[in-house]
C-alpha cells in the first residue's frame, strides 16, 4: 500500500483548518457507525465499486473499511489535517491500497478523467464553493464514470427548513466545520450536469428524533458520455 505523506504540512498551507471540530467529529462519527446506522448505509454506498476512484473528503476514513476487493485503488483527498491524519491510520488497516492527500475539493490535485467512480459522502455540506467542486469532480472522472453520494441537507416541512435557514446564517457553519444544513445535493449534482440514476431519502438516526441534520441522500449519478461525431 502507497500512502502519501499527509501530516507534515503546515497549518497555513492546509486548505481547512478546523481542529477542534476535527476532533469531535473524529468522536461522534465512529460511536454513529453503529448507534445511528451510518455503517450499514456506507456499505451500500459502497457495494459494487471497481477500478480507481477518488473519495472527496475521506474525513478520518470510515469509508475505507467498506470499499469491495474489485477497487484497484483509491485516492482520498481530505483538507483537515487532523482528520487527514486518522483517515492514514484508517487507510493502514484497509484491504484495499488506499493513498490519503492534502487537497481542497475545488483544486483536486490530481489528472483529469484520471478516475473511474468518485465517492461523495456527507462532504457537499461544508465545501466553500458547490459548484466549483463539482466542476471538478466532472473533470477528474472519466466519460460515463459514476459519482455515489451519501449526502445530508434541506427538508422536512416549513418549520424545519427555516430551521435550518436560520441555523446556516448564524452559529452551525462555524460550530461545525463549515457545514451547512439547507442544501440540496440532488439539485446541486443535477445543475452541474450529471445524468442522475437511482437515489433514495433517508432519515439518520433511522430509529430516532428527527434533526436538523436528519434528512439525507443516498444515490448514483453519472457524468454523461462522450457522444462520437
Amino acid at each position: 500500500m502507497r500512502l502519501r505523506s499527509a501530516g507534515t504540512a503546515k497549518v497555513s498551507r492546509d486548505p481547512v483548518h478546523h481542529p477542534l471540530f476535527a476532533r469531535y467529529y473524529a468522536r461522534i462519527s465512529v460511536s454513529a457507525e453503529s448507534r445511528m446506522g451510518v455503517g450499514g448505509v456506507r456499505r451500500r454506498l459502497l457495494a459494487g465499486l471497481a477500478g480507481r476512484v477518488i473519495e472527496i473528503g475521506a474525513g478520518n476514513g470510515l469509508n475505507f473499511a467498506h470499499y469491495p476487493g474489485t477497487v484497484s485503488e483509491v485516492v482520498a483527498i481530505e483538507p483537515e489535517r487532523v482528520l487527514r491524519q486518522l483517515a492514514v491510520e484508517s487507510a493502514l488497516r484497509c484491504e484495499v491500497p488506499v493513498d490519503v492527500v492534502p487537497g481542497a475539493a475545488e483544486a483536486l490535485p490530481v489528472k483529469s478523467e484520471a478516475f473511474d467512480a468518485v465517492v461523495l459522502s456527507l462532504v457537499l455540506c461544508s465545501v466553500r464553493d458547490v459548484p466549483r467542486a463539482l466542476g471538478e469532480v466532472r473533470r477528474v472522472l472519466r466519460p460515463g464514470g459514476q459519482v455515489r453520494f451519501f449526502e445530508h441537507g434541506r427538508g422536512g416541512g416549513r418549520a424545519m427548513t427555516f430551521t435550518q435557514r436560520a441555523l446556516d446564517r448564524t452559529v452551525w457553519p462555524p460550530l461545525n466545520g463549515g457545514c451547512h444544513l439547507g442544501r440540496d445535493p440532488v439539485a446541486a449534482l443535477r445543475d452541474a450536469g450529471f445524468e442522475l440514476g437511482p437515489y433514495r431519502r433517508l432519515s439518520m438516526p433511522e430509529n430516532g428524533p428527527t434533526l436538523p441534520t436528519s434528512y439525507c441522500v443516498l444515490g448514483t449519478a453519472w457524468r454523461p458520455a462522450l457522444i462520437e461525431r
